[in-house]
C-alpha cells in the first residue's frame, strides 16, 4: 500500500511501473532482461515502506525515478543497442553518431553521467536529514556515494564476466570493445555529480 505517500510520489511510482512493464513488450534481449530490470523491480516493491519510514522530498524522489527511468530504457535494449540514431533520423533526417562522429553507442555514458547528477539531491538530503551532516559534509557524502557505487558496480560487471557465459556477459556489460570503459563510466558519474554540486542554485537544503 502506498496510500500514505504524497500524491506526486505515488504518480511517479506508477509511471516507473508502467515504463518497466512497457519495456518487457516484445523484449529484444530476453537473456539479459532480468539482470537489467531486477534493481528497478526491487525499488518499486521496497520504496513504499522505506519512504514511510524515511520520507524524501518529491524533488529528491523524482531524481531517483528519473535515473531508474533512464536505466529501464537502457535495460530494454541492453544499453549498447538503444536506437537513438534511428529516433534522431526520424525526427531530423540525420543521426547523432553522424553529427558528433561517434563510433559506438553512447547511451550507457549518458546513464552513468545521469547517475552522478541525479544522486546529488537525494543523497545530500538523506545525509543532512537522517545523517545530521553539515552542508559540506553532505557534499562529501554525495561524492563518496557516487564514487563508491560506481566502483562497486564496475566490479560487479567484472565478476559477471567470470561467472556468466561470454556473450551474455558482454551484452550486459556493454563495453563495446573499449578497454577503458569502466574508468570512463566512473569518471562521467563523478563529473555529473560535480557539475550539479557547483551550480549556484543547488536546491539541496
Amino acid at each position: 500500500m502506498i496510500t500514505t505517500l504524497p500524491r506526486a510520489q505515488k504518480q511517479l511510482l506508477a509511471l516507473l511501473a508502467a515504463l518497466l512493464l512497457l519495456a518487457q513488450i516484445a523484449q529484444p534481449y530476453p537473456e539479459v532482461a532480468l539482470l537489467q530490470h531486477i534493481p528497478t523491480l526491487v525499488f518499486l516493491l521496497a520504496s513504499p515502506s522505506l519512504l514511510r519510514r524515511w520520507p524524501l522530498s518529491t524533488a529528491a524522489f523524482a531524481c531517483i525515478i528519473a535515473f531508474l527511468a533512464l536505466h529501464t530504457l537502457g535495460g530494454r535494449y541492453a544499453y549498447s543497442n538503444v536506437p537513438y540514431d534511428d529516433w534522431a533520423r526520424a525526427l531530423t533526417g540525420t543521426t547523432l553518431s553522424d553529427a558528433f562522429g561517434w563510433t559506438r553507442n553512447h547511451y550507457d555514458r549518458l546513464v552513468h553521467f545521469a547517475f552522478g547528477a541525479l544522486s546529488v539531491v537525494p543523497v545530500a538530503e538523506i545525509a543532512r536529514r537522517w545523517g545530521g551532516l553539515t552542508p559540506r559534509g553532505a557534499i562529501l557524502a554525495v561524492l563518496g556515494w557516487v564514487l563508491a557505487i560506481s566502483c562497486l558496480y564496475e566490479m560487479f560487471e567484472w565478476l559477471l564476466t567470470i561467472v556468466a557465459a561470454g556473450a551474455t556477459a558482454d551484452r550486459y556489460n556493454g563495453q563495446q570493445g573499449d578497454i577503458w570503459d569502466a574508468q570512463k563510466d566512473m569518471a562521467l558519474a563523478t563529473l555529473g555529480a560535480i557539475l550539479v554540486l557547483v551550480t549556484p542554485s543547488r536546491g539541496r537544503n
